[in-house]
């Protein structure tokens, strides 16, 4: 198994290496497990093998096109095979996973160096925004920057209490709104604050209405225009905050919000409860935006940069070690 050698060679000693392995279990138990047993019982029938691989992937969100993708490449891959032994089933399609999410390189994240970097986060309810910005500011506040958050969610009940608490325990500085209060004002606020307070980075909550896409492209396209204003660039990167539990319908909301406000990155929250960890491949493939962060659990440390070396490992840990 060579590719699954190199990779595990890749990932030892990686320092999140348990929090991953620990926060994919269950897709590990949904894919994983899922594609040990059809390799222990289909592969003398190659037809009958990817027939149950489409099945499987499809069941793990990983998403008819990507499935599909993977299924041809597998099939061409071993076009010359007599016999297919589990083992070299195993390493083909961690092979694939990877070579299918990789094609295209990540760029980096953009950091604004002659002052200020804005980060957007957009998204629906629910999808865990609000928690989200706390845990991204309490990550850069570790890195010794000096942080701001802009409670700009002024349609939701709670919502801008909700973030002044996260920031007053994670300690940093919030700029509020008031309720129903125009969004964009509230980050026009936020940025002149924070040019007045030599803030390193300033992050953005913002509502999660989805009601038509017409207001919501409306609400967006005001709210990076009065960024861009106020701080040249901003805002210098704008993220979804998609719950992964959503599976395939996280696909439908990535491809509305990347319409509307040209995303550069995806943070995936509540990986540790999800099944469904195969969108990950999905997103990257179809839409071809980048994975940056994902959450593991509840408190403000729990927020990861995305490692595909170490997600690509721990959802089919087990599935690898075939003897």
């Amino acid at each position: 198994m060579a590719f699954f050698s190199k990779l595990k060679d890749k990932i030892s000693g990686k320092q999140d290496q348990s929090k991953y392995l620990s926060g994919f279990s269950k897709t590990n138990n949904a894919l994983g497990r899922k594609l040990r047993f059809i390799t222990e019982n289909n592969t003398k029938n190659k037809e009958n093998f990817v027939e149950q691989l489409m099945i499987t992937l499809i069941e793990s969100d990983i998403g008819y096109k990507t499935a599909e993708e993977i299924c041809d490449r597998f099939y061409k891959e071993t076009q010359d095979y007599l016999y297919l032994r589990q083992e070299d089933v195993m390493d083909i399609l961690l092979e694939t996973f990877n070579d299918i999410y990789k094609e295209k390189d990540d760029e980096p994240i953009v950091i604004n160096d002659s002052g200020i970097t804005v980060i957007l986060l957009v998204g629906v309810n629910g999808s865990g925004k609000t928690s989200t910005c706390a845990k991204l500011a309490n990550m850069y506040k570790k890195e010794g920057k000096k942080v701001c958050v802009a409670a700009a969610d002024t349609f939701r009940a709670g919502a801008v209490e909700q973030l002044k608490i996260w920031a007053g325990n994670v300690g940093v500085d919030c700029v509020c709104g008031k309720e129903n209060e125009d969004p964009s004002s509230v980050l026009v606020n936020a940025c002149r604050y924070a040019k007045e307070n030599a803030v390193d980075v300033l992050i953005c909550d913002t509502a999660g209405r989805l009601q038509t896409k017409i207001n919501l492209m409306a609400e967006l396209a005001k709210m990076k225009r009065v960024l861009g204003k106020e701080i040249e660039g901003a805002p210098h990167d704008t993220w979804l905050v998609l719950d992964a539990n959503t599976g395939q319908n996280g696909m439908s909301q990535a491809a509305l919000f990347d319409e509307v406000t040209d995303l550069n990155g995806i943070i995936l929250t509540k990986m540790d409860g999800t099944s469904k960890g195969g969108i990950v491949i999905a997103i990257k493939n179809v839409l071809g935006i980048p994975v940056r962060y994902i959450t593991l659990g509840e408190t403000t440390d729990d927020i990861r940069p995305f490692d595909f070396d170490l997600y690509l490992y721990s959802i089919i840990e087990d599935v690898g070690n075939v003897s």
